[in-house]
């Protein structure tokens, strides 16, 4: 392989074979159909990993006579999903279910959670290389999230577990998630935190219009609100080994937490109690992680730039169509090393996630 500027090569697309000793750019998506594109990073395979995928469960929603959002959520044929993960580069995917049972009684909570853990746990032994899986629990109800969790993990095997960026109304800093946040802490699970959108705000006209600004606005901005009280609160002090990775590029919060440090300089006597640590520690301290979908070389030099490249983990949101381009987005942002390309494409995610 020859030492270009990033010495990254591609087996399977329209790139020639690194085993050939020949070079290859590392622009480009050109692929042939079918094939499987492969990375490698200093000559060595690297194992990529989409810490953002999503799927769904249809006896879980059944059970709870919920609609299916979209039937590519599905994984009893899993054939379409894996070609797209093959022509983007990406080995191994983890699924998460974004919470909708929120509001649904004890028991119903119960039988929705143990119908979608052993499905997750049949979906990752069908295909063992390519999936793993974040459990799911019912936040809602916290004592019996916590006894999902030590289940999910003792006796299923998970290694993380999915959260929304509320519940029920409530913040994820509320104290009466603590007996979870230490469970998580204690099992030492990676969490995954996707918003469910600020629907307090749907029901106001602040969203209408053009943009699809529910989404566009609303989803990020949950994911700030949810990662500054979770600081200000002071959850992520009360439980330091707490590891949450945020959808999204964890919204807004990685590109304006320099204000939160300054309102704690410019109206103390306004913030209440002060973290332990300036708000922007936080980004850097291995408790906050972040997905790469923000779309652009530089603004995912940006996020590097507040976080570190070792907190940044693939996502693509499949099978939403937001991107499809995420491999060759770590590859083309310029200023990372090799070291820093190899955790953000698998690296970060494989040690969280337990993946060998």
């Amino acid at each position: 392989m020859s030492t270009g500027p990033s010495n990254i090569g591609f087996v399977g697309c329209e790139f020639r074979s690194a085993e050939t000793g020949n070079g290859a750019s590392s622009g480009g998506h050109g692929h042939a159909h079918g094939e499987r594109r492969e990375v490698f990073v200093k000559g060595t395979r690297i194992k990529t990993v989409d810490i953002h995928a999503h799927c769904a469960v249809p006896a879980a929603l059944a059970a709870a006579g919920f609609p299916l959002e979209n039937p590519d959520l599905l994984m009893d044929d899993v054939t379409t999903r894996i070609a797209a993960m093959d022509a983007q580069g990406l080995d191994v995917s983890a699924l998460s279910i974004n919470p909708w049972w929120y509001e649904r009684d004890r028991d119903l909570s119960a039988e929705i959670i143990r119908l979608q853990n052993e499905a997750l746990v049949e979906m990752c032994a069908a295909n063992p290389d390519r999936f793993v899986a974040f459990a799911t629990a019912a936040l809602h109800h916290p004592d019996l999230a916590v006894e999902q969790l030590e289940h999910a993990v003792k006796k299923l095997g998970f290694k993380g577990v999915g959260v929304a960026g509320s519940v029920d109304g409530l913040e994820l800093a509320d104290r009466k998630f603590d007996p979870f946040w230490a469970k998580c802490e204690e099992l030492d699970v990676l969490v995954f935190l996707h918003p469910k959108g600020t629907r307090e705000m749907n029901d106001s006209t602040r969203f209408n219009g053009n943009g699809f600004l529910q989404n566009t606005l609303g989803n990020p901005l949950e994911t700030t609100i949810a990662l500054t009280h979770l600081i200000f609160e002071g959850t992520l002090d009360r439980h330091p080994g707490l590891k949450i990775c945020a959808a999204h590029g964890g919204g807004m919060f990685p590109s304006y937490a320099n204000r939160h440090d300054a309102v704690i300089r410019t109206f103390p006597n306004k913030v209440g109690k002060i973290p332990n640590k300036k708000p922007t520690d936080y980004l850097r301290d291995g408790q906050l992680f972040f997905d790469t979908i923000v779309f652009t070389e530089e603004a995912l030099r940006h996020l590097i730039a507040e976080t570190g490249a070792d907190k940044i983990m693939i996502g693509t949101d499949y099978p939403f169509p937001w991107t499809s381009t995420e491999v060759d987005l770590v590859l083309n942002t310029p200023g990372l090393s090799d070291d820093d390309r190899i955790a953000i494409l698998g690296g970060t995610a494989a040690r969280l996630m337990g993946i060998d």
